[in-house]
């Protein structure tokens, strides 16, 4: 799915009327069905519900109108209430025009006297009072009917975005309607799925109003929303005559005295991935232990020193990268001048896809020209403070800008990077960004990086495209977070529950048949 942005959406709605001949008010006909639609399917029916629909005055009025029109005839009791006025234009005049001639009752507030107990003796809140259209700050008769609907709503609709979000950025304009359900047109507004926005939007429904896929994808929308299908489409399809060197050959660098639960939990998730082989360099100190711990995953010890990988390890793992499809290096590696030396050995020599987690990517933001020397793809996974740390960004700012500072950095050094945190940002060297809606704050646990940086290096060795391939992991790691959240509970999500669910997450992102 797509994503985008209020202006390119309005160009979508123009490419929609002038080359599918689709009149824009057939677009807001099939967007008010298509809320009635969701408001029947969560109650089963709207007849005798009483049904209270705020409108602004522009095109999401408009669709809060013909929406209004679709609920009285399906037996609703339904009234209007004009937030900004009566005075109205173009496809939204239409629609107010066939109400007022229906009999619906509308009413003009023009003060929240009584609104409290008006909206308390409503079944439901239809907000169709902004939309993307927003410009300013909320406040006067607007401020107040927002607070009286969140304050007083059993519940509430939002037709497109919740009114009082910034479609673009997700910031808050003053105030912004809190709602159960937000059915959004045709692609996500970027907006919805940044923060705080993405606290008011509830359940989203992407609603399809017959704007034709080839409209949408005319329009170079660089933004996409991860969903099952990417992973259905891009995951190979495992052959009858095949071998485990046929599905990935990932080499893990992992591990240090203290921290060898990063380098079990990376290794042991490229392997439930569908990984072929799975070696993982660690210190030699460590290696007993880890093969008393991993059955699956085959271990190689190098040279340690005091617990952490040695710089004379090189050797043994640029001669072991020889046969690999894929690298992952940092988790629980430590940091050291010797890790880097590793580190910077691998950039050098890699020609296949080396993913860089945790201390390694601490390392590389010591020294960033270690980047301009490597010719491999390369994939960074940091957390925003990590983020921080490789771009000198203050935290803040990154969390306030995901899309735009992923983006340059990402361009600016010819790499692929997953920015971690709620509604990860993937993007790729090329501008393409991929938002995922999967995960839940169950994850936000010790070593649920970990088991993510393993399912990418699963993804990477099996030849995928290294945007996609993360974008895949990210995904597949959410959904497994989510399957572990609904058997566990959020508080008690752990990393190793997470792992322990990506079959689970494959077998329900594929359609597989459960026997």
């Amino acid at each position: 799915m797509k994503a985008c942005f209020a202006q390119e959406m309005r160009e979508v709605d123009r490419a929609a009327s002038e080359q599918g001949g689709i009149p824009s008010i057939v677009l807001m006909e099939n967007a008010a069905i298509a809320c009635v639609r969701e408001l029947e399917k969560d109650f089963g029916s709207v007849k005798n519900k009483r049904i209270a629909v705020f409108c602004g005055k522009g095109n999401n009025g408009g669709d809060g109108f013909a929406a209004a029109r679709h609920l009285h005839n399906l037996g609703a009791d339904v009234s209007v209430y004009l937030v900004c006025g009566n005075e109205f234009k173009g496809d939204a005049k239409v629609n107010f025009d066939i109400i007022k001639k229906m009999s619906v009752n509308t009413d003009v507030i023009s003060d929240t006297e009584n609104l409290k107990y008006i909206i308390r003796s409503n079944d439901i809140v239809v907000d169709a009072i902004y939309g993307t259209g927003i410009h300013g700050m909320i406040d006067g008769i607007s401020y107040d009917v927002i607070s009286e609907i969140n304050e007083n709503s059993s519940y509430t609709l939002s037709v497109d975005v919740p009114s009082g979000i910034n479609s673009d950025s997700g910031e808050i304009c003053g105030i912004c309607v809190k709602a159960h359900k937000t059915v959004t047109f045709a692609a996500y507004k970027v907006g919805m799925l940044m923060f705080p926005a993405a606290d008011f939007v509830g359940e989203v429904t992407v609603a399809d109003i017959s704007i034709p896929d080839h409209i949408i994808e005319g329009q170079g929308l660089c933004i996409n929303v991860t969903d099952d299908s990417l992973v259905r489409e891009n995951l190979p399809r495992r052959a009858d005559n095949s071998h485990k060197g046929d599905y990935g050959k990932v080499l893990v660098v992992a591990g240090s005295e203290g921290l060898s639960g990063a380098a079990y939990l990376s290794s042991q998730s490229a392997v439930i991935s569908g990984s072929g082989l799975v070696t993982l360099a660690l210190p030699a100190s460590l290696n007993a232990a880890m093969e008393a711990k991993t059955t699956e995953v085959m271990t190689m010890p190098v040279a340690d020193i005091y617990g952490h990988i040695s710089s004379d390890a090189c050797e043994a793992v640029l001669k072991k990268l020889e046969g690999a499809d894929a690298v992952l290096i940092g988790p629980g590696l430590g940091r050291s001048s010797d890790a880097a030396k590793v580190i910077k050995a691998v950039l050098e020599a890699s020609g296949v896809p080396v993913i860089i987690d945790a201390d390694g990517i601490n390392a590389v933001a010591q020294n960033m020209d270690v980047l301009s020397d490597c010719t491999c793809p390369v994939i960074f996974t940091p957390h925003t403070a990590e983020m921080s740390r490789l771009t000198g960004l203050d935290a803040e700012y990154i969390e306030e800008n995901r899309l735009m500072v992923s983006k340059e950095f990402a361009e600016e050094y010819g790499v692929t990077l997953i920015l971690k945190g709620h509604h990860t940002v993937v993007t790729g060297q090329d501008g393409e960004q991929y938002i995922n809606i999967t995960g839940n704050p169950g994850l936000a646990t010790g070593g649920s990086g970990d088991v993510l940086a393993g399912i990418t290096a699963s993804m990477a060795a099996r030849g995928i495209n290294e945007t996609k391939a993360a974008a895949m992991a990210v995904y597949i790691h959410g959904t497994a977070g989510d399957i572990a959240k609904r058997k566990y509970g959020e508080e008690s999500v752990t990393a190793t529950s997470v792992m322990e669910n990506i079959p689970c997450a494959l077998r329900q992102i594929l359609q597989v048949e459960k026997h």
